[in-house]
């Protein structure tokens, strides 16, 4: 008689690089997202937090292969690390549409398949390598954007489908709080999946 007893994987340990905290990713003397920067005022504040969670998502991803950045967490979820970098990546360029009115059309998501983002994340290292490098151009325009614009109170120059009224204008505060809150969201996501991937943990 053949049985079907479920076996279950093998519980991944859970592990840290830091030794003076032992709940932290790493060491605050060799956290690249600490600086000696001095925070003055609003936009600083803004700035600093979405250096913050871009460097985070980052962190969280570093030191794993093309499977493990396209293992997702559990059915029916199509969530993976590589899926957040491309989801993310998009966000930025929907900033880039909003703020700066650039022709940025969207890169992995469609109409037919509205998840492409996520979707298309396979365990394929020129896919990871591509998802990265369109990241990284993506933040280098977004930054670029952002250190000739001083005045919060700048509206958006292209079509905004944020707030209570899609096409409205909106100031730049107002979409650089909805831009950290993704990260900030996603970033969580990204926590609970590299610990279920090698049971790495911290902040």
């Amino acid at each position: 008689m053949v049985s079907h007893e479920h076996v279950s994987e093998p519980a991944v340990g859970r592990w840290t690089r830091a030794s003076v905290y032992p709940d932290m990713w790493v060491d605050p003397d060799d956290d690249p997202r600490e600086t000696e920067t001095e925070i003055v005022d609003e936009r600083g504040a803004l700035l600093e937090s979405l250096r913050h969670y871009r460097l985070t998502l980052e962190m969280k991803c570093a030191g794993l292969d093309a499977e493990q950045m396209a293992r997702r967490s559990a059915p029916p979820s199509t969530m993976s690390l590589l899926g957040l970098v491309r989801h993310l990546t998009e966000e930025e360029r929907h900033f880039r549409r909003v703020m700066a009115g650039d022709d940025a059309p969207k890169l992995y998501r469609t109409e037919e398949d509205r998840d492409g983002d996520f979707n298309g994340a396979v365990a394929d290292a020129a896919v990871v390598d591509a998802a990265w490098r369109q990241w990284r151009t993506e933040v280098e325009l977004n930054e670029r954007y952002l250190a000739g614009v001083t005045d919060l109170a700048t509206q958006n120059a292209g079509y905004s489908d944020l707030g209570a009224e899609p096409g409205g204008q909106l100031q730049l505060r107002d979409v650089l709080l909805a831009q950290i809150g993704e990260y900030a969201r996603h970033c969580g996501h990204a926590d609970l999946l590299r610990e279920l991937i090698d049971g790495r943990v911290g902040q």
